[in-house]
């Protein structure tokens, strides 16, 4: 490598989609707060917990809506109980890809928004120690 990289951590997230009104309604039924919206820009900045950084959404001309792809790129952020919020989900009619899967820390439940970007939700229940405070 010609120059040492150092990276500090995530900034935002950003995710196109076609309709500004329409995405930050369905990311506040999922439960992400709007931080910032500039409609005359097209974006709305969504919290992600107690982190600066967030979820920038950003209206594209004619980004319609659209199955996920598989593979697809992925956003998982941790919650306390991934299957808890499965069910959450369900009670705001938020559709799952599948039902809560099990990994080597815990469990993940994924939904896509309308435009095909997807979200999982992971917990550390099975390795607390690795989870956040």
């Amino acid at each position: 490598m010609p120059h040492e990289l150092e990276i500090l951590g995530f900034d935002n997230t950003l995710f196109p989609v076609g309709d500004l009104s329409e995405a930050v309604a369905f990311y506040e039924r999922v439960g992400f707060p709007v931080k910032v919206r500039i409609d005359e820009a097209g974006i709305a900045l969504l919290a992600a917990g107690k982190e600066t950084p967030g979820l920038l959404l950003r209206a594209e001309d004619g980004f319609g809506h659209r199955p996920p792809a598989w593979p697809a790129a992925r956003l998982w952020l941790e919650v306390p109980d991934a299957r808890a919020t499965a069910d959450a989900l369900r009670a705001a009619d938020i559709e799952l890809l599948d039902p809560p899967f099990s990994t080597s820390t815990g469990y993940v439940v994924e939904f896509a928004d309308p435009w095909g970007n997807v979200i999982g939700f992971t917990d550390y229940l099975k390795r607390p120690e690795l989870a956040r405070s």
